[in-house]
């Protein structure tokens, strides 16, 4: 079983392959996060960075100190992890595969600013692939990545202003092909607020296919 919890913003828990896994775990700040303080966390095995905007890098350090966690994101980013304190991190590039027990964490292109490359990401046990695209407008070679990782789940944003909206994000889905898609990056704040519904409108116009749209609420659970 995978459980993909959304934590709001861009932030997830995924538990599967016997790891708990957080992606961007934006949690001081965070006014749409269920969980209020680290205190609240129980166990975190990996940690993936996609970048290293404060509302993405977020809590991710103090979390590795308190569960002896791993991070893993693109080389400049688990060097800055590195040098705030984190145990363990994992410094890798796009395109490049890490193996962790048996987890598979592959870093994608995204198409963002930051101070270096940012990132999406890839999380497998080898079974169900989980897309992460991080923060990024629309690129045409989501289709590649649909292709080649074929993912069953896909995590988009649809905020627009920093990221792609609704009509990009429909595109995108349209690209990559996953089972399942779960939107994300938005309603934090007035400058990213948008209509979740607005986003289904706008895959029935590319019309998408057998594609299951899953809207969470922060803090909510869908399992596989």
């Amino acid at each position: 079983m995978v459980k993909v919890q959304w934590l709001g913003h861009a932030s997830f828990r995924i538990d599967f392959a016997g790891k708990t896994v957080l992606i961007d775990p934006f949690i001081t700040g965070n006014p749409l996060s269920p969980v209020k303080s680290i205190d609240e966390l129980e166990k975190v095995d990996v940690i993936v960075v996609t970048h290293d905007h404060p509302d993405h890098f977020g809590d991710s350090v103090e979390i590795a100190k308190k569960f002896n966690s791993k991070i893993v994101a693109v080389f400049e980013t688990a060097n800055k992890a590195r040098e705030a304190g984190a145990p363990e991190c994992i410094g890798m590039n796009i395109g490049g595969t890490a193996r962790i027990d048996n987890l598979l964490i592959t870093l994608t292109p995204a198409f963002h600013s930051m101070s270096s490359n940012p990132s999406g990401v890839i999380v497998s046990d080898g079974e169900t692939n989980i897309y992460h695209t991080g923060d990024t407008s629309l690129f045409s070679d989501m289709k590649l990545i649909g292709k080649l990782y074929k993912p069953t789940i896909a995590l988009l944003p649809i905020g627009g202003f920093y990221t792609m909206g609704p009509r990009e994000a429909a595109i995108a889905t349209s690209l990559i092909k996953p089972k399942i898609v779960i939107p994300m990056h938005y309603n934090t704040w007035d400058l990213i607020r948008q209509e979740p519904e607005q986003f289904k409108r706008e895959l029935r116009r590319v019309k998408v296919g057998r594609i299951k749209v899953v809207i969470l609420k922060p803090g909510e659970v869908f399992e596989i």
